[in-house]
This record gives C-alpha cells, sequence and structure tokens, in this order.
C-alpha cells in the first residue's frame, strides 16, 4: 500500500511539474547567464529583449510546493536544454536537481533537436548564436578566445564543434558548457612542416609538399618542391572536414581530419601526442564510425576501414568501386536507425543573376541510396517517410520526425557545405529546408547570420570530457 501510495505521489507531482513549468520557464533570460534569448528580428535587425518575472510568475514561485529530487530530476530528464537551463534559474533546490542531472548524464536521454549556430556581426567576437528549431528563438552564447568569429568551423558531432584559429591550431568547443580543448599542435601532422624565423624561435610558415598523380598508374607522387603558406592561411588548404566520434574504450572522443590537397585522414585521441597518418589513400569525403571501425568513402565510390582499436592501424579496402556510383556536387553518408548505410547526393545550381557581384549556389534536388554490400550497388530510395535528414558541415544526421515533433517529415534540412567555401567568404549562404515530396525549399528563418565563418548544424549537448583521464 505504502509503495502504491509512493509511486502515485511522484506521478502527481511529476504531473504537476510538467503542468506548471511552462509558466515558470518564461523566466528572464538574463538569468540564464550564458543563455541569453533572442528575439527573431525585425529584417536583419537584431533585438534584444529583457522580460522581466510576471506577478503571476512570482506568485507561482512563492506557492511552489519542494519536490523531491528524484521527482525533479525524473521532469527535468524530459526537457530539452534551454528549457532544462531556464528552470534550473527557478530555485535553489531546482538548481541542485540541474546539477545533479548534469554529473549523472546517462539519466538524461531526451534527445536534442539540432540547433543552427552561426555567428552575427552585431552580437559581438565571441559571441555564438544558437537558433533553435524547436522553439523558434535565438540564443546567444558567450566563448572562451580566441574569438569565435575569427575561426572556422570544420566538424561538428555529438554536441562539439572542432574549430580552426587564425593560427590554424584546431580546438574542440562545447558551445553549451563553454569547454574547451585545445588539440594536438598542427606540427604534430604527418607532412606538416614549420618554418621558423632566423632567430629560429618563432614559427612564420609552413610548409605542405605538393602532390600530384601519376596519369599512367593513377598513383600519388609526392613532389620534394614544398608549398609554403603563412599560419594564418594554412588552414585553407590543409582542413577540409573533421569528424568526432565516441571512444568508449577510455571515455573520451576520437577526432579524425580529412587534411591535405589530396583528401588524405589523420586521427588523434584527446591525450595523443601527435596525429596519426593513416595509411596510403586519398580523395576521401566522408567517414563515419560504426562496428568498431572507421569507414572511410571516397569521392570515386571507394569505401575502406581502418581499425583503430590497435596497435597498428592497416587499410581495408571493402568495395573497390560501386557499379552504379552516382557523382554530383556533394555526396553525404549516413548510418539509418536500422543499421543500413545511406549515400545521399546532393545536386546544385548556379544562379548567374546581373544584381549578384558572384556566381551564387543553391540546393536543387537530394537523392537518396541505400548502399547494398552485398552487391556492392547503390539502390536508390523514394524519400525519407517519417524521417528527416540534417546536412551540411557537421556530421549527417538521420532523425525520426516522430521523436522530434517540431521538425518537418521527409524533409532535409541544409547548409551551405563547398569544400573551399573560405574563397567566397562574403557570399551568400544556401540554408533551408527541402521537401523530397516535390522538391520546394524554403527558409529556415530569414537570414540572421553572418556568411563567414559558415554556419553550422550543431546538437546541444551538457557532456564535459574529464581531462584528468590524461593528465
Amino acid at each position: 500500500m505504502e509503495a502504491c501510495c509512493s509511486v502515485a505521489r511522484i506521478v502527481s507531482f511529476a504531473h504537476f511539474g510538467l503542468r506548471i513549468l511552462p509558466k515558470l520557464l518564461a523566466l528572464s533570460p538574463d538569468s540564464l547567464g550564458k543563455f541569453r534569448k533572442v528575439s527573431p528580428p525585425m529584417e536583419t535587425e537584431t533585438v534584444v529583449r529583457k522580460v522581466s518575472l510576471s506577478m503571476e510568475t512570482e506568485t507561482v514561485v512563492r506557492k511552489l510546493p519542494e519536490l523531491p529530487q528524484d521527482v525533479l530530476m525524473e521532469i527535468f530528464s524530459l526537457l530539452e536544454i534551454p528549457d532544462l537551463m531556464r528552470a534550473a534559474s527557478v530555485s535553489t533546490s531546482w538548481r541542485s536537481a540541474y546539477t545533479s542531472l548534469c554529473n549523472e548524464l546517462e539519466q538524461y536521454k531526451r534527445p536534442q533537436t539540432p540547433c543552427l549556430l552561426y555567428t552575427s556581426g552585431s552580437a559581438g567576437e565571441n559571441v555564438a548564436c544558437l537558433y533553435s528549431l524547436a522553439e523558434k528563438r535565438v540564443y546567444n552564447l558567450t566563448l572562451p578566445d580566441p574569438p569565435i568569429r575569427s575561426r572556422y568551423l570544420i566538424g561538428s558531432s555529438h554536441g562539439w564543434l572542432v574549430t580552426a584559429d587564425d593560427k590554424s591550431e584546431l580546438h574542440l568547443i562545447n558551445p553549451i558548457t563553454g569547454q574547451q580543448i585545445a588539440l594536438l599542435p598542427v606540427i604534430t601532422i604527418d607532412y606538416v612542416e614549420p618554418i621558423f624565423d632566423d632567430a629560429g624561435t618563432v614559427i612564420v610558415k609552413y610548409g605542405l609538399p605538393e602532390q600530384v598523380y601519376c596519369a599512367d598508374s593513377g598513383s600519388k607522387l609526392v613532389d620534394p618542391k614544398m608549398l609554403t603558406h603563412a599560419p594564418d592561411e594554412l588552414r585553407d588548404h590543409l582542413y577540409v572536414r573533421a569528424f568526432i566520434f565516441p571512444d568508449p574504450s577510455a571515455g573520451s572522443y576520437i577526432v579524425v581530419l580529412i587534411d591535405g590537397p589530396e583528401g588524405e585522414l589523420s586521427f588523434a585521441r584527446i591525450g595523443d601526442c601527435k596525429w596519426t597518418l593513416l595509411p596510403p589513400g586519398w580523395d576521401y569525403k566522408q567517414c563515419i564510425y560504426m562496428h568498431d571501425l572507421l569507414y572511410a568513402f571516397t569521392g570515386t565510390g571507394r569505401i575502406d576501414t581502418f581499425d583503430l582499436t590497435g596497435p597498428t592501424f592497416t587499410r581495408n579496402i571493402i568495395i573497390d568501386e560501386i557499379d552504379n556510383y552516382i557523382s554530383c556536387d556533394m555526396c553525404y553518408v549516413v548510418q539509418a536507425p536500422w543499421g543500413d548505410l545511406l549515400q545521399v547526393c546532393r545536386e546544385d545550381e548556379l544562379i548567374d543573376d546581373a544584381s549578384y557581384e558572384e556566381l551564387i549556389v543553391k540546393t536543387r534536388k537530394i537523392l537518396l541510396y541505400k548502399v547494398d554490400m552485398a552487391k556492392k550497388a547503390l539502390v536508390e530510395m523514394n524519400g525519407l517517410h517519417h524521417h528527416v535528414l540534417f546536412l551540411g558541415h557537421n556530421q549527417s544526421q538521420y532523425l525520426s520526425a516522430r521523436e522530434y515533433p517540431q521538425l518537418k517529415e521527409n524533409c532535409v534540412y541544409f547548409i551551405d557545405d563547398e569544400e573551399y567555401s573560405w574563397k567566397y567568404k562574403t557570399n551568400a549562404r544556401d540554408i533551408g529546408v527541402l521537401n523530397l515530396d516535390d522538391d520546394s525549399t524554403e527558409e529556415i528563418v530569414s537570414p540572421l547570420w553572418c556568411s563567414w565563418p559558415s554556419p553550422i548544424w550543431i546538437t546541444p549537448s551538457l557532456t564535459v570530457m574529464n581531462l584528468s583521464l590524461y593528465e
């Protein structure tokens, strides 16, 4: 009987909490500290509204019964991160429940809706703007130096960004928690050669080997001649794309780079002393990590795998050539929830208009294929049905629209993803939602962003990496 009463009490409290939370979460966004709400702008102007607590909300807070910590944590585990952080500002006990939930992230399994991360000229050099698709609202997040507006955003996954600063050094940063981790120095990438000043103390340039193909054999040759680049320009020629994959054995992450002029692969774990260049291979475009293997996909349809768990790393070619490989403007690889590998082809069109100073690229069509490993072929799919895709410089995501009711099913949320977009920093960015039913596109929101660094998708996360493991 006592147990039944306890369960009933918890259910009742939980119902009360979920019913009352919408009122409480109308708290002033300034109470969130680094989370600062920004209203959708009129035209292109960003307006920050400071909202005071209403008398009604003040009364609710005063009369709110004290809920047990376990019940509060159960309620909070159902919230998306912006609502969770608002709830933490209600009272001391709510803050304590929030802190406990953050310390026990295995209890916080609420799927987070991807957000658009970008910068704005009016927000400040160290401010990243986060547009929530779930709330249709913008938050400003103040991040540590170096200024986010001076960095390149070269990858995003599991709530982390990989950025390259104006010295071409890489950093991992979680925009929600503010935790930042300096990755290994660029000079530890296998073929990057530092060039020092006359005193031998300051790096003034970096050298990269010039690489060419032998037309007869199709193999890659390294020219002894070095191409030199200033520290702030090296990132233009070195970093193509970055991926972040969980490393369960170490309770950390593996960062994989597609780098260099020939699209090679390097990787490092948090705590390594140098980047590891993977065995000869080139023209890599996408990577995915599954079944404890790194799958790497080239621009010609070859699929290689690498086992990163052992002391040595060998390349295994599992598909040398896909029979009906589709060549397109941009190609992505994503794992479906049921395990299949999918290839996504994105076709662009150039808009040549006299009113534009430069050509504008727009997404025209997106095609879906299942990778049939046994037949080494692609099988065309007729849509996403009750799912959605997120494409861009982020790790591609394939989500259920039923789990994310704010998203539109059978649609692709895309972001500009030109491989050499640093050449066109002032170009308008190609961002929108494409409906696979009729290939129509629509805006996500009226453009709020600066064109550079190019916006990127990120899924908010409260994960904090335990660096004491590597000290």
